[in-house]
């Protein structure tokens, strides 16, 4: 599941995807007749249509913020993935120490072998899983940030033009 998010949001969140060098230089450079239906696919798009449509101000940073929450779909689950997943090797470590002592006394070492083995594998695994979580969920967040600024620059200039 981690795979496919990280995948599917990296793909989604790409610059050409959200905003355009097109729209925002038409935008930037007062060239708004540029930007046409077909530019309605992405993020600024969108909001220069809504531009064109009359909205201004704060419906316009109110639509840009909800463009921005529909970016951000599916990053919660990547958050709870790699908070769940040491967790979950945690839980593996517990229960493979926990069959290292039954009832009877000692261990013999084919139970104290397969406990410890099993502690060691989901510790490992929830690690795996964790980890790259971590470093995916931190970049797509960055690559928020720096879509958001771009999306902020370009509200300022068509907020510019309607001045």
């Amino acid at each position: 599941m981690a795979v496919f998010l990280i995948v599917e949001r990296a793909l989604a969140l790409r610059v050409s995807r959200v905003v355009p060098e097109a729209v925002l230089k038409a935008v930037l450079n007062g060239d708004l007749d540029q930007v046409g239906a077909a530019d309605g696919e992405s993020v600024a798009g969108r909001l220069v249509q809504r531009w064109k449509d009359g909205a201004s101000g704060e419906v316009l940073k109110a639509w840009t913020r909800n463009e921005l929450i529909r970016l951000q779909r599916g990053l919660h689950l990547l958050d709870s993935i790699v908070a769940a997943a040491p967790l979950l090797g945690l839980l593996g470590t517990v229960t493979g120490l926990a069959t290292l002592f039954p009832e009877q006394g000692l261990p013999d070492s084919q139970t104290l072998t397969r406990g410890v083995g099993l502690a060691l594998s989901t510790t490992m695994i929830g690690l795996c899983i964790a980890i790259p979580s971590l470093v995916a969920a931190n970049w797509l967040g960055r690559r928020l940030e720096i879509l958001s600024s771009r999306l902020d620059v370009l509200v300022e200039a068509l907020e510019a033009r309607r001045r």
